[in-house]
């Protein structure tokens, strides 16, 4: 299903849905497509909003997890949600973490999936050169379990973006950033709900990074899919809608009487 990119002032998103916002922050090779399976289940229960986050649109020196998250705030304020859900996948997943700690007041619960912000194995030691797709193509299925998951469409999505000059150098700057960037020390500060759905073969950000987080923040719940790689919502969207959905629904449930 083809979706609108609606555009207000400076900000491009989707918005599908209606009712309690359920806001969707993709990663550093993040594209709509990763979401597909997660708006078309929950755009019938939430108002799904995927803010287009400008990874290449900022000057280098804002270039970071710092700036990203800067953006949100603009974003969110500029569209007055309120007791957002907030998702985020990978290097989206940091910038969410980011913006609770800075203004937890807004959030209502957190759900994070792969996400950096305490240890992340990126593109390597090394960054390949302009025009090895061979390389780019082995990379792309290491964030799978299956590796047809992806496709040359995909591929070449993640080709076409490291063979420009500035934004491979603006790839490098966001994965440092997310690297200096360690919030362990501030995760116990985190009061809100907190999902974290792992997948168990997951070679980026491997499960013990899900364990960790879950030892951190303290009201967090912590689920592993078999079989799944960097991207649970993309390689096992209905094991990942389904943890989801019951945590979003619990959080409306009157609290237990003892």
């Amino acid at each position: 299903m083809q979706y609108e990119i609606k555009q207000v002032d400076k900000f491009r998103y989707l918005e599908e849905g209606e009712g309690e916002p359920l806001v969707l922050l993709h990663g550093l090779f993040g594209a709509l497509s990763n979401f597909r399976d997660l708006i078309e289940y929950f755009r019938h229960h939430y108002k799904v909003i995927v803010p287009m986050l400008p990874l290449f649109d900022l000057d280098l020196l804002h270039t970071s997890v710092e700036g990203l998250e800067k953006f949100l705030h603009k974003f969110l304020e500029n569209r007055e949600y309120k007791n957002i859900n907030l998702l985020g996948n990978s290097l989206g997943g940091h910038v969410a973490l980011m913006y609770v700690l800075k203004h937890p007041e807004k959030i209502r619960s957190i759900i994070l999936t792969g996400s950096s912000g305490l240890f992340e194995s990126a593109m390597g030691d090394t960054y390949p050169k302009r025009g090895d797709y061979e390389y780019i193509r082995k990379k792309t299925e290491l964030t799978f379990y299956d590796p047809h998951i992806a496709t040359k469409e995909l591929v070449d999505e993640v080709y076409e973006t490291v063979n420009i000059r500035l934004k491979a150098i603006k790839i490098i700057a966001l994965a440092k950033s997310a690297i200096r960037n360690n919030l362990g020390e501030e995760l116990n500060q985190i009061k809100q709900p907190t999902l974290l759905i792992w997948g168990n073969n997951d070679s980026i950000t491997p499960p013990f990074v899900g364990r960790e987080f879950q030892r951190l923040i303290p009201n967090s719940e912590l689920h592993f899919i078999d079989k799944c790689g960097h991207a649970p919502m993309m390689e096992r969207p209905d094991e990942f809608n389904k943890i989801l959905h019951k945590f979003l629904r619990k959080l409306n449930e009157p609290a237990a009487v003892a």
